[in-house]
């Protein structure tokens, strides 16, 4: 018996007799959390997490939906809590990486097991992402020392990231030509690729740098009084994002003389919507397989974008309406994310069918039995891997403004609810956090707090200065 004959017996084995992640369905899982939360009802999206959490072994998921339900919900510390032990999980990973790169690819480059059975690692944006919503809970509480090591944590990850990749990438290319793989997912008849072909996806330099997350940088390093380093955040963020006016005066405002002392320099982010799921779509492909060509049934993952938020760029502020700037977008980034794995995903996919497609072939001449056991392993493990980070907010807008230190009110557009939220500026430098979801609207933070209104007032029918 081979080596990968024996290796599909044990897989399904394993599959069939404890499940685990074979069956799990992630997305409906957290389709029916985010109806709670869209909902307003945080409790009850928690208690979904934790009754599909059960085991004592959590993974990277948990803790990061975890962290943003908690702050949905207003709970800034527990939110850290779960977001620290991710950001353990992600550690690790950056550890395993940069200690022994060739051990950490064959550990987790092997071609014959599938993806949705793999540990979760966190997508390469999910995991700058984690340290820049992290940053933001800190914003809420006025810490801008701790939010600026969250943010050198950003910094220093996507150095190994983008060092990763590079690897990667080269060696996924040699793998290809040695195995005879061809196939492009331009070549996939019936797969959406005008999804990863959009401008808004090709535009980006890669899938998990973020103009917001450089921004915001530019912006704590500017308040700790530190123009050294902001310079370096708010150019990154305006090459991420070029032709942006908010960016490039960001720059130009560095070398300007501070404001007076009853004015406060204000950024308000405001981030709706929810991130984008992964489905599995099969798509017949013609592969060679014992010198005979197969049409072979394969699966591979298509994003979903979310529809829970409509879209707005505006907000009202003391009753004058102002624009957002859109700093990120995680369906573009997680459409970039899978633009970029597509031909690893179809290397490793036609792989293992090949590999599959041989062992049965061999397995039936000798052993009928063990061959059938050879597919029934085939069905429980086909299809891609829909495991993401659902609850990450989907667009990131900001504002910048000069205000009086005091209360002001915010007010939400009709499309979300059109809720009022009072903020307290108290400080020469401030981060407000607004979140909308569904017509939701939800806040972080002492600084900023919704105001119940029977009847709030739309920025639609406020008029711009």
């Amino acid at each position: 018996m081979t080596p990968s004959t024996r290796l599909f017996i044990a897989l399904g084995a394993v599959a069939l007799l404890s499940g685990c992640s074979v069956f799990r369905n992630y997305d409906s899982e957290l389709a029916q959390t985010n109806q709670q939360l869209a909902s307003g009802n945080v409790d009850a999206a928690l208690s979904l997490l934790e009754k599909n959490n059960t085991g004592e072994d959590r993974d990277l998921l948990y803790y990061f939906e975890k962290g943003e339900l908690l702050r949905a919900k207003g709970d800034i510390a527990g939110s850290q809590l779960a977001w620290g032990s991710a950001d353990q999980v992600v550690g690790q990973w950056e550890d395993a990486v940069k200690l022994d790169y060739a051990k950490y690819a064959a550990q987790f480059g092997s071609f014959l097991v599938n993806d949705k059975v793999r540990r979760y690692e966190g997508y390469d944006y999910e995991k700058v992402m984690l340290t820049t919503q992290m940053a933001l809970n800190f914003l809420a509480t006025n810490d801008f020392e701790s939010a600026r090591t969250a943010i050198k944590k950003t910094h220093e990850r996507e150095a190994v990231i983008a060092e990763l990749r590079d690897k990667e990438y080269l060696k996924r290319e040699e793998e290809a030509d040695k195995q005879g793989i061809k196939t492009q997912y331009k070549d996939l008849k019936g797969y959406p690729v005008a999804s990863l072909d959009a401008p808004e996806v090709v535009s980006l330099k890669n899938s998990y740098q973020s103009a917001f997350s450089h921004y915001l940088a530019g912006y704590v390093y500017e308040a700790l009084g530190e123009k050294d380093l902001a310079a370096p955040g708010y150019r990154q963020a305006a090459e991420l994002r070029p032709n942006t006016p908010l960016l490039e005066q960001a720059l130009v405002n560095l070398d300007k003389p501070a404001g007076k002392d009853d004015d406060s320099d204000i950024l308000i982010v405001v981030q709706s919507g929810l991130a984008p799921a992964r489905d599995s779509i099969r798509i017949p492909l013609p592969l060679l397989i014992s010198d005979n060509v197969v049409i072979t049934p394969l699966s591979f993952p298509i994003i979903k974008a979310d529809t829970s938020t409509p879209g707005f760029s505006q907000i009202g502020v003391d009753g004058q309406a102002v624009n957002l700037t859109a700093l990120n977008s995680t369906t573009a980034m997680s459409s970039r994310a899978l633009r970029d794995d597509m031909p690893g995903i179809i290397l490793r996919t036609s792989v293992r069918a090949i590999s599959r497609g041989i062992a049965q072939k061999n397995l039936n001449k000798v052993n009928p039995m063990a061959g059938l056991a050879v597919g029934l392993t085939s069905a429980v493990l086909e299809g891609a891997d829909t495991r993401t980070w659902r609850t990450l907010p989907d667009t990131t807008q900001v504002v910048r403004l000069r205000l009086k230190k005091g209360e002001h009110q915010v007010s939400l557009p009709s499309a979300v609810g059109g809720s009022l939220v009072k903020i307290n500026v108290d400080r020469h430098y401030q981060v407000i956090s607004l979140r909308a979801i569904g017509n939701q609207v939800f806040t972080s933070g002492l600084a900023a707090q919704r105001i119940p209104s029977g009847n709030p007032t739309a920025v639609a029918s406020i008029k711009q200065p």
